[in-house]
């Protein structure tokens, strides 16, 4: 059972850090900075979590490596991929349909919105982080790290291989459905969602198996709600071949590859 100050003081620090963002984002005038936000903020509840918490210094030690990996790399890359860009499309119209009152409704719409999302999806970590026992490891604790690695393997190794094909000139107008883009449409969502699945075996590794809705929400947010399907929908329609390749690839789960060819 996780501490419920901890839950707690964790919301609060979510919900000061949000604010802090949001605060950024008008004086930036754009509400994208929140996606490069994400990852970092997972890493504060972490922290912060691991320094009120009581749970056992393997495991806490071991999780703060993994979401420090993950949130950073995260960070970087999205960082990286908006510089000099323009506010994403998304928040560009919600900013014309609010006029005057984007300022103070965009905070509770996306910025608190995404803190709630994120606490939520956090509840593995706060578990883990607030469970003294059993120690490390168990064979959940196995489980978490073969499952963050696989995920990880497929979102920062998909990520990089989008990047370089999109560098490449030759490339222009293409679609990418080679190595992890051959096996899945999205490897990196995919590989997101595992990684949680991961965080989630934390959970289960003090016994909180309720905090498994935080990987169940957070695959149906990418597979069903703002990942595949969002980006899919403009996709279809503005990319050549792209309709092609939905028909031979797995829009988020992986194929095996060669399962099922002869020769």
């Amino acid at each position: 059972m996780a501490d419920p100050g901890l839950l707690g003081f964790a919301a609060a620090a979510i919900g000061v850090f949000m604010t802090l963002v949001w605060l950024l984002s008008l004086a930036l005038r754009d509400a994208s900075i929140v996606d490069v936000f994400w990852g970092l903020g997972f890493i504060v509840t972490g922290s912060l979590g691991a320094w009120i918490g009581g749970g056992d210094a393997g495991r806490s030690a071991l999780l703060l490596v993994l979401v420090a990996v993950w949130g950073l790399r995260l960070a970087g890359h999205i960082g990286w991929r908006n510089h000099g860009r323009p506010e994403d499309p998304r928040y560009q119209k919600f900013r014309a349909n609010a006029g005057s009152a984007f300022w103070w409704r965009s905070y509770f719409t996306v910025f608190l919105l995404q803190g709630v999302v994120m606490w939520v999806v956090a509840l593995p970590l706060l578990a883990a982080l607030g469970e003294p026992r059993p120690s490390l490891p168990t064979a959940w604790d196995v489980a978490a790290i073969v499952l963050w690695a696989v995920g990880f393997a497929f979102e920062a190794g998909g990520d990089l291989q989008l990047a370089r094909f999109k560098a490449n000139p030759a490339n222009r107008g293409r679609v990418l459905a080679t190595g992890f883009w051959g096996l899945t449409r999205h490897p990196n969502y995919f590989g997101d969602a595992v990684v949680w699945w991961g965080f989630g075996c934390l959970g289960l590794a003090v016994g909180a198996w309720w905090t498994l809705i935080g990987p169940i929400i957070m695959t149906v947010l990418l597979a069903r709600v703002s990942g595949v399907t969002l980006l899919e929908r403009s996709m279809i329609e503005t990319k050549p071949g792209y309709r092609e390749y939905v028909e031979s690839t797995p829009a988020f789960f992986p194929r095996i590859p060669f399962l099922g060819r002869r020769g």
